[in-house]
């Protein structure tokens, strides 16, 4: 039980994995500001679907040719764990800027006009157990300033006949928990792979990022060795004039 807690402790240790998985994939920059790795899947009407994730952790966004800056498009194959110290030159990845992502039908020309931005939503399943030393990555990079609000339903089992909603179990003790004042179980996030500034969410938060870096989605407790089942989460990043 120590060694979770330290393992867990320190997030560059165990989020940087996790990380890694997206190293190489298509970025996509919106004009908000807001960064999304993933992979470009489709394109028509005017609108491209970014896949993020594999297998049950795949999900897909779509987003208008009105709503992009540019798409980095990076098919190089990251190495292997095996290799991952070994050197590595990174080929120059094609950067199409969005001036010349041509709209390609009427309705997507009349989209480009006067359409406000709007809240971009998702879900994910946040897993209570050690899968990914603890960690779900959102699959969205964040950007400092902006607005994000996250809510979190369904229960986990915590080992030892607890199960616990989103906003935790406030009488159960657990001295290795990342928040010593939340409660245990609760849904918790991080930004970055390098950050120990751990932030409750519980059944619902909405917060400004104080950073630039990877969502990553969690629960606040030290040993996750019996744990079991998942959070349903969605995440909306909110414009700027958003209320």
């Amino acid at each position: 039980m120590i060694y979770r807690s330290i393992t867990r402790g320190i997030a560059a240790f165990g989020l940087i994995l996790a990380v890694s998985l997206l190293t190489f994939a298509d970025t996509v920059r919106l004009k908000n500001g807001s960064i999304i790795k993933g992979k470009i899947v489709k394109f028509g009407g005017g609108k491209f679907t970014v896949a993020m994730g594999e297998g049950a952790r795949r999900r897909e966004m779509a987003f208008t040719a009105a709503e992009v800056e540019s798409i980095q498009f990076d098919t190089n194959p990251a190495p292997t764990l095996s290799n991952r110290n070994a050197s590595y030159e990174q080929p120059k990845p094609e950067v199409i800027p969005a001036k010349i992502i041509k709209a390609d039908d009427e309705a997507t020309r009349r989209s480009t006009r006067t359409e406000p931005m709007k809240a971009i939503e998702w879900k994910v399943k946040v897993l209570a157990d050690n899968t990914a030393n603890g960690w779900t990555n959102s699959g969205w990079v964040v950007r400092k300033g902006q607005r994000i609000r996250i809510s979190g339903d369904g229960k986990v089992n915590l080992g030892r006949g607890n199960s616990s909603p989103s906003s935790g179990l406030p009488n159960l003790d657990d001295p290795q928990k990342l928040l010593k004042n939340v409660a245990t179980g609760a849904l918790i996030a991080v930004i970055g792979d390098d950050n120990n500034d751990f932030i409750y969410v519980g059944s619902e938060r909405e917060f400004v990022a104080t950073r630039d870096g990877a969502l990553f989605l969690g629960i606040n407790e030290g040993y996750l060795e019996d744990n079991s089942g998942s959070f349903s989460v969605k995440i909306e990043i909110l414009p700027d004039d958003a209320e």
